[in-house]
């Protein structure tokens, strides 16, 4: 039969192979992650010395171990709520709980001992404890991520607290015999089969969201990996590959709902001069500003991204074409101003951009290749200005070549 010792050991390389990993994610800089690592050592230090009962005195394997096993669990709650953006810190009134905790596990081992009133309320904590971490975690996931981490370990958090809630409950009402669960089990009482579901169920809840702090560090290593194969390195905006994904999607949401869509080609003007000029060190200078002025004065919902070279594409969803003339003129004046400072060496930079709106029947090709031969037109008619395109403008099925293969500066 598997008795409390092999629960403890079987938990406790569990916890130790949770801790290796947690350690080699240290220098990611995870929110979260360092107190994930020091709760897995204060859960492995618990776990040995509940498995050194009847070796070493009290106040070490039961008020100790009790106490670095309520502690690991509140820096794992800890650890989440900094891992979701929220405050790192407990509230002061969970403080005030886990220090009623270590007074009550003190009195009842010493002062008036009575192992099961020391049960129910350490039950009583922890269930708070991975219920609140349980609530965080399903509250705050983010819902454009794949949910298997989120739900693995808001899933263990729940059954640990609801494992803790039925221990707490049974020797608060003097079922279970007067007894604590791993001494229960060693000595083999009636109670033996009951006295190790529960301690199974109380113990192995530390270990299953140790392993779930490891999904959800991974899970954010692959959104900042994911992150950066989508974004330009030099402007931090979506490459032309993410951007025209997002284009597809919203081209398709356009037809469906019949909401309105504007599209916009941008090019800066004149920037094969400034490279001539000033070289391409400060040629990305003004990319990298350019791309920044602009993407601090877009509108929630607008995406913004580089095509290659000077070239850039706005998508407006909700957005008409002539509002989205009006959005595009504000941050050409924008634009302007940012380089007409003397930090900038009076190096004013303006775009030209052609805008269409999506109309039905569309595809995404169709508008870009309006909005393509928009900017076109805003090109010959001397630069530094926005052009609708035509209602009569044929939709061309494919994009200009300038769009592939670069505008004329």
């Amino acid at each position: 039969m598997v008795d409390a010792i092999s629960i403890i050991l079987v938990t406790i390389f569990s916890a130790v192979m949770s801790l290796a990993v947690l350690g080699s994610l240290l220098r990611t800089g995870i929110p979260g992650v360092r107190r994930w690592f020091a709760a897995s050592i204060l859960a492995v230090l618990a776990l040995v010395l509940y498995a050194l009962q009847g070796h070493a005195p009290p106040w070490l394997t039961v008020v100790g171990a009790n106490v670095a096993l309520s502690g690991a669990g509140m820096v794992i709650l800890q650890g989440c709520r900094q891992f979701f953006g929220g405050a790192p810190s407990s509230s002061k009134p969970e403080y005030v709980a886990w220090l009623v905790l270590c007074a009550g596990l003190l009195y009842w081992t010493y002062v008036e001992p009575d192992i099961a009133t020391r049960i129910v309320l350490v039950s009583a904590f922890h269930a708070y404890v991975y219920g609140m971490i349980g609530w965080v975690v399903f509250r705050a996931r983010p819902r454009a991520r794949r949910q298997y981490a989120y739900r693995f370990v808001s899933i263990g958090a729940f059954l640990g607290a609801a494992g803790h809630v039925g221990r707490g409950l049974i020797y608060g009402a003097g079922v279970a015999p007067e007894a604590d669960l791993l001494q229960a089990t060693l000595v083999i009482m009636q109670s033996t089969l009951v006295s190790v579901v529960f301690l199974a169920w109380a113990i192995l809840t530390l270990p299953w969201l140790s392993i779930g702090m490891v999904l959800l560090a991974h899970d954010r290593l692959a959104e900042r990996l994911e992150r950066l194969a989508s974004l330009d390195e030099l402007t931090g905006l979506l490459i032309r590959r993410a951007f025209m994904a997002q284009a597809e999607a919203a081209v398709k949401t356009a037809a469906r709902t019949g909401r309105p869509l504007a599209l916009a080609l941008v090019d800066l003007d004149h920037f094969k001069r400034i490279n001539d000029q000033y070289g391409h060190a400060r040629g990305d200078e003004v990319l990298a500003r350019f791309a920044k002025t602009v993407t601090a004065n877009l509108r929630a919902g607008d995406v913004f991204g580089r095509l290659g070279g000077e070239e850039f594409a706005l998508l407006c969803p909700d957005t008409s074409a002539s509002d989205a003339l009006i959005l595009l003129n504000r941050l050409r004046t924008l634009v302007a101003q940012a380089g007409n400072t003397e930090e900038q060496g009076g190096l004013v930079v303006t775009f030209s951009a052609g805008v269409d709106q999506y109309r039905a029947g569309d595809s995404l090709p169709h508008l870009i290749g309006r909005a393509d031969a928009a900017l076109y037109r805003a090109k010959a008619l001397g630069r530094d200005r926005i052009v609708i395109a035509s209602s009569r403008e044929p939709a061309s099925p494919e994009p200009a070549p300038g769009l592939a293969g670069g505008q004329a500066a």
